[in-house]
């Protein structure tokens, strides 16, 4: 049996999307699982051995997943902060924070999808080693929140002054959670990074790999998909090399400054 799990944006509003999006590609390839992997841990659906496709994020990619996953396609998407196969986080404060820019946000409280995140934690990070200040901690305080969504509520709702959201993400909340979106501004935008990969066990041959990345493509311009794409802001997929993921390690040597009790980093 064959595992497969698209969970990154898999919210409510777009599950059948997701669905439709899957059984296109499933049709395609052999031994396809008719249906995706909701239930279990994410980190379990990557590491299984059986896993055909599933999408993770670049920064397990690069750390706790080197070495168990080998690299298919990387996603592109239509949202702002998007270019080619890159893709930003929107830092996102409430509306009315008189902050004009991250130094301001100095000593405030962040919030933080997980310790494990590209998006909402090592871009961030990224960004805050960029700037001179004391040594230590930058923020008073780090929440983590367990999703982008929890962290923007977190924010429009005062817990916390400061998120870093994925940018497709942040497009999808603006159209699903306008309620707490509306509240905030984007205060700025982390350098660029590559998107959200999909990745095969490490034990998938090099010919069923050819079969995904033909399915993926194939499904990136099907006619009959056309509607599916554009509720998911799927523009196609690129064939990117692993290497190019490695540009996100540097972020890890900054890790003192979002430290909070019992946050581990990897």
């Amino acid at each position: 049996m064959s595992v497969a799990a698209l969970p990154m944006y898999d919210f409510a509003e777009l599950r059948w999307a997701t669905d439709a999006l899957w059984a296109a590609i499933a049709a395609r390839v052999p031994g396809a699982p008719a249906h995706l992997e909701r239930a279990r841990d994410l980190h379990d659906i990557w590491t299984d051995p059986d896993l055909l496709l599933a999408q993770t994020c670049g920064y397990p990619f690069v750390t706790s997943l080197a070495g168990k996953v080998a690299l298919v396609a990387t996603p592109r998407y239509r949202a702002e902060g998007c270019h080619g196969f890159l893709y930003r986080s929107a830092l996102v404060v409430r509306a009315g924070d008189g902050a004009a820019c991250l130094a301001h946000l100095r000593g405030r409280r962040c919030a933080v999808n997980s310790a494990h995140s590209q998006s909402g934690m090592n871009a961030l990070r990224a960004e805050i080693a960029k700037l001179a200040g004391p040594p230590g901690p930058f923020f008073a305080d780090v929440a983590i929140t367990g999703g982008h969504a929890a962290s923007v509520s977190a924010v429009a709702c005062g817990d916390a002054d400061v998120a870093a959201i994925d940018c497709v993400t942040w497009a999808h909340l603006q159209r699903f959670r306008p309620d707490a979106t509306r509240r905030l501004r984007v205060l700025g935008w982390t350098a660029s990074s590559p998107g959200l990969p999909l990745v095969t066990s490490i034990s998938t041959d090099a010919r069923m790999i050819r079969t995904l990345v033909q399915a993926l493509n194939e499904v990136a311009v099907d006619p009959g998909l056309a509607g599916v794409r554009c509720e998911l802001l799927l523009d196609g997929f690129d064939v990117t090399p692993a290497g190019a993921y490695q540009a996100i390690l540097p972020a890890a040597s900054g890790e003192h400054l979002l430290q909070a009790p019992g946050i581990q980093y990897p």
